[in-house]
């Protein structure tokens, strides 16, 4: 067995050669990398069996056989919880490596004979889907009919390995990962209102006249609260929860119900520019304080796991998505473009 002195390419090297000399049967050590990463990735043999499809037992002795092979202790389990130890760690990217060749493997032999086929798992908030997602599926599904897709709404982050989702449309202020980070766009935010309820109670020319405005909040399920940002003559941005501006009249926990409300004349409301771009183009919308406030650096992108081959069936939602978002004009408004649409 080699040395364990440092967990470089060498030494992966020498654990993926031990390995194959102790388990001598290919099949054994495909299920034996399969049971290793499922449990690492979903946190417990009960979960890596689901997934598999195979007892826990099984999990257990499949990721015991391979710990006996390398010679090394990869993972401490007790009846709670897996830590990976930190020859579990060096393994576990290269053992995902193959998993992954070898699924892909599998999809490109498929792709040869049929178009992108099988199950493409995707996690989006509600509003984007029902805005952006919902209207791309016909055509989608029209070019590649063997594809099934499975839409998960909900607005709160995933983890992509673990929950088992193919890829993740979000917006906000996007963390450092270890996953493929595709841009679709900025999310630049303004303040807007109906023309009716801007002619009842005036047009605001400073922040301080927000004070005498109703106020529409987002407040997510979360608890999460969207402060509102705006800059002073000495270019200072300041961030304000919308009670401490003026009276909140609305509450709503989605950014497209915001716009709603506004629409319907109960107040001003801070929401995405994607969002309101039909509103303010069919007149429905007016922006106030363009110039005051502030859109905090925020974007959309498309996200998937880092894999060192992506699957057809993945690549091709992938590239459709992207090339459909590229040519949405709500999208892409840019800042000078919306100044023609402020109240005055």
């Amino acid at each position: 067995m080699c040395a364990l002195i440092a967990y470089d390419k060498r030494t992966i090297r020498c654990y993926i050669h031990n390995l194959k000399y102790a388990i001598v049967d290919a099949s054994e050590r495909v299920r034996a990398i399969l049971s290793f990463v499922n449990a690492a990735d979903r946190g417990s043999f009960a979960a890596a069996a689901r997934a598999i499809g195979i007892t826990p037992a099984a999990v257990g002795k499949n990721v015991a056989s391979l710990e006996a092979a390398l010679g090394v202790r990869l993972m401490n389990r007790t009846t709670r919880s897996l830590q990976l130890t930190a020859e579990g760690e060096a393994f576990l990217d290269r053992a995902r490596e193959a998993v992954d060749a070898l699924d892909a493997a599998i999809d490109a032999v498929a792709a040869q004979r049929a178009e992108p086929v099988g199950r493409v798992r995707i996690s989006t908030s509600t509003a984007f889907a029902q805005r952006y997602v919902f209207q791309l599926l016909p055509a989608l599904a029209q070019r590649y009919p063997a594809l099934r897709l499975e839409l998960d709404l909900e607005d709160r982050r995933v983890d992509l390995v673990r929950d088992g989702y193919d890829m993740a449309l979000r917006g906000g202020v996007i963390d450092d990962s270890s996953l493929v980070t595709r841009h679709i766009c900025q999310l630049n935010t303004v303040l807007a209102a109906a023309p009716g309820y801007l002619a009842l109670h005036g047009i605001p020319k400073t922040r301080a006249d927000l004070a005498t405005h109703r106020l529409i909040a987002v407040r997510f399920l979360n608890g999460h609260r969207s402060p509102w940002s705006f800059s002073d003559a000495a270019g200072n941005i300041g961030e304000h929860l919308p009670d401490t501006l003026g009276r909140v009249g609305l509450v709503v926990s989605a950014p497209d119900a915001a716009v709603q409300g506004a629409e319907l004349g109960l107040g001003i409301a801070q929401v995405g520019a994607h969002h309101a771009w039909p509103s303010l183009k069919a007149g429905r919308l007016k922006l106030v304080l363009h110039q005051a406030h502030f859109s905090s650096p925020r974007e959309m992108v498309l996200q998937y796991p880092h894999r060192a081959l992506i699957a057809p069936r993945v690549r091709a939602t992938v590239d459709f998505l992207l090339d459909a978002f590229a040519r949405d004009e709500a999208l892409h408004v840019r800042r000078e473009t919306l100044e023609q649409y402020q109240a005055r």
